[in-house]
């Protein structure tokens, strides 16, 4: 492999030009047609096959007057305080807000508060419920804000309307805060390299990978069904990678500078050694990525596909454009500092120290990190998982306002009303197996109201809703949907009718469960690839063994770290989270598949270099220190890049966003100064050559992809170019 990238870098150095153009074509193209064959994002999260969809689904065929499926929204209208609303001015001004909610673009029916006697007990609060023709995620800007124009008349009659639901939530985009992460990686780059051409060329690459991938992604919109948060991950993760990968290789580029090298034979050792990392260090995290897509979850494997493909261009860019660029640069990207630093070489460096005292210390310091971390996992015990409703929504947002308003005067549970459907067409009394369902549901706990039935046409179908006593996050409500379903079975033998319970709040129950089911399987899935993987790199069974343990470790920390931070509420204004609550149940199996092929690369990027001291004959010791010495200030400087375009994400409003950055932001500080810069090298001092134990079968099946460009070294150490036919002496 390391033989191919050479050729690859090679050739990207001479046809500059020609590699340049291409991807700037590339970039255009993609532009425009984004520009032009863009569609709409949804932020649904529906799995099919679970039994709220299969209501939906049935909903939807028998009974299609009832809007199953479609957007709804809570319009909360307050009168000031000892007012009522049943006055002839506030119930005039109720009734035109009422009118002009049945008007509004896409609505298919209103609730009237006076005439569903929807006014709280005081008569100061009205609760009037919006039902749209479409889903939520089709509702757009201008159709919110025809629906607020709707409360004019109430509050020019002084009263207070809020709306909610999930109607009211719009798709998440990204802001200019989170450039801020980017200007960060920038300074780190600059201080790194010391040279500003050297810290602006991983950025230009990274940029232009991203440019690819998010307009592929948007164009990917007008054909396919995409979640909104799609563009959103490969967005960090394409960034994050973007800039890494090219740093490595431009490192390795400066080092071959410092060789006396020539730019052009610089930039191929430079592709070919440090591109054969790049490109398994990439592997791991498109595996991690693309294993997303085996979860069953069909939103989850969009958003793993896209970032899964978006690292791919980061990594081709990595090896093509980069090369093309260091032609344009060539010796630019030396600046003062590295001519320095090539002075006092036989110095030691930060790194170096650091990995001599690990190794003396060994145990105490592996002990400590282990313990350090075990404590940090601890809040995880206690993680509840549910997806985002307008509890969770910023303090000041009219969701937040509505959800507290509808709280105070009706209960919690008004604002996540279970939809119960009864399927009477095998029946042999429908009306009475409707009535028995009714009483059955009303006689559970923590059911606050059961509403009158609602049957289709045929009269086969019936539709109930049932208002809990909890909070549409609460795990009483959990429950109560599960006792619900749990009357199923008796209702079929009984009565031949068959009950299911769909609605928002059971929707986003179903989710959380399908989500917290698959997390073990595809952990499972994505562990077992990479160490087969990772043993082919490093060719032992011990290290990939270690490297995982490490990944564990670091996905229990940051876990505890979420839970902590958007559960518990620790910390919450100085990072600027505006609620807490359940943490977002997508979020577990993102972070795992994320950080894990992230976590991968620093063990790519540190350790292949300790194996090339290993291979040459170095002490398992000196092999260790050399290693680190060579790769830690590289892994320092991405992690650090990492951290800050993942922590730029952080001051975004959509908790989903904030919590997947601060998770990414916070694993990848753990997984790079505990765990690869601390763990790992006191492992391997203490292993010793045990490291690096492989059967002899094993190594035999095993081919040589030769990460560490050995087979590359050689031949240019005879004076030979790669490509080039040698003949042998005849008779040998």
């Amino acid at each position: 492999m390391a033989t191919l990238l050479y050729r690859l870098g090679r050739f990207s150095f001479r046809k500059r030009w020609l590699v340049a153009a291409v991807w700037t074509a590339v970039l255009l193209a993609l532009g425009l047609g984004a520009l032009t064959l863009s569609g709409q994002m949804s932020n649904s999260v529906s799995i099919p096959g679970t039994e709220s969809q299969q209501a939906i689904d049935h909903l939807k065929e028998k009974f299609p007057q009832s809007s199953a499926g479609g957007g709804t929204a809570r319009v909360a209208i307050a009168a000031p305080e000892g007012q009522s609303l049943t006055t002839p001015a506030n119930q005039a001004a109720v009734e035109q807000v009422v009118a002009k909610l049945k008007s509004a673009p896409q609505v298919a029916s209103v609730v009237d508060p006076l005439q569903a006697k929807m006014v709280s007990p005081d008569g100061r609060v009205a609760l009037a419920q919006v039902s749209y023709r479409v889903q939520a995620f089709e509702v757009t800007d201008a159709d919110r804000d025809a629906l607020q124009a709707a409360a004019d008349p109430a509050r020019q009659a002084g009263l207070a309307v809020e709306f909610g639901g999930d109607a009211m939530q719009g798709a998440p985009e990204t802001q200019a805060t989170e450039g801020v992460g980017v200007a960060v990686a920038a300074l780190v780059l600059v201080i790194t390299f010391g040279s500003l051409v050297a810290a602006g060329l991983p950025l230009l690459t990274a940029l232009v990978g991203v440019g690819v991938g998010m307009a592929g992604i948007t164009i990917a919109s007008g054909f396919l069904e995409l979640n909104a948060n799609t563009p959103i991950l490969a967005l960090m993760i394409g960034l994050a990678v973007g800039i890494d990968y090219a740093l490595f290789i431009v490192s390795r580029y400066r080092h071959e500078l410092a060789e006396g090298r020539d730019p052009e034979q610089a930039a191929a050792r430079a592709t070919g050694t440090a591109g054969s990392a790049v490109v398994f260090a990439g592997l791991t995290v498109i595996i991690a990525l693309a294993g997303l897509t085996v979860v069953g979850i069909p939103f989850l494997a969009e958003m793993g596909i896209a970032a899964a493909l978006t690292v791919a261009i980061a990594v081709l860019i990595a090896l093509t454009l980069l090369p093309a660029v260091l032609g344009f640069a060539g010796r630019k990207v030396l600046g003062k500092r590295a001519r320095e630093e090539s002075a006092d070489a036989a110095k030691p460096t930060h790194g170096e120290r650091w990995a001599g005292f690990v190794a003396r210390h060994r145990v105490p310091v592996l002990l400590a990190s282990v313990i350090g971390l075990l404590i940090v996992a601890v809040p995880a015990m206690d993680m509840q998982l549910g997806l985002p409703n307008d509890s969770t929504a910023a303090p000041e947002s009219s969701q937040r306002k509505a959800y507290h308003l509808v709280s105070s005067s009706f209960g919690e549970g008004m604002n996540g009303p279970l939809m119960v459907v009864v399927d009477t067409a095998h029946a042999q009394d429908p009306q009475g197996s409707v009535r028995q369902a009714v009483e059955r549901i009303s006689k559970l706990p923590d059911v606050a109201l059961v509403t009158p039935p609602r049957i289709n046409q045929p009269g086969d179908t019936a539709l109930l809703t049932v208002v809990p006593k909890s909070g549409p996050s609460s795990e009483q409500t959990e429950q109560l949907v599960g006792d619900i379903r749990g009357q199923a079975g008796g209702l079929r033998d009984t009565t031949g009718a068959q009950l299911s319970v769909t609605g928002q709040t059971a929707a986003n129950i179903d989710v959380s469960e399908k989500l917290s089911g698959a997390l073990l399987p595809y952990l499972a899935l994505i562990v077992g690839l990479a160490f087969v993987l990772l043993m082919l790199v490093f060719r032992s069974v011990v290290v990939p063994l270690k490297a995982t343990a490490g990944f564990l470790l670091s996905v229990a920390a940051t876990f505890g770290a979420v839970v902590a931070v958007f559960q518990w509420g620790w910390l919450n204004d100085v990072l600027g989270v505006a609620s807490t609550g359940p943490i977002m149940s997508m979020l577990p199996i993102l972070l795992i598949g994320v950080l894990f092929g992230l976590a991968m690369d620093y063990q790519v990027f540190l350790v292949t270099r300790m194996r090339e001291e290993h291979v040459h004959g170095a002490e398992p010791d000196r092999a260790m220190v050399t290693g680190f010495r060579h790769g830690s200030r590289v892994v320092v400087a991405a992690a650090l890049i990492m951290i800050s375009v993942f922590a730029g994400f952080v001051l975004a409003e959509q908790a989903l966003i904030q919590s997947i950055g601060f998770a990414l932001a916070f694993g990848v500080l753990v997984d790079a100064f505990v765990v690869r810069m601390t763990i790992v090298p006191a492992v391997m001092s203490l292993l010793g050559k045990g490291a690096w134990w492989l059967p002899k079968w094993l190594d035999r099946a095993l081919p040589n992809v030769d990460v560490e460009g050995e087979g590359l070294t050689r031949r240019l150490g005879d004076g030979h170019e790669p490509d080039e036919k040698v003949l042998e002496p005849a008779g040998r």
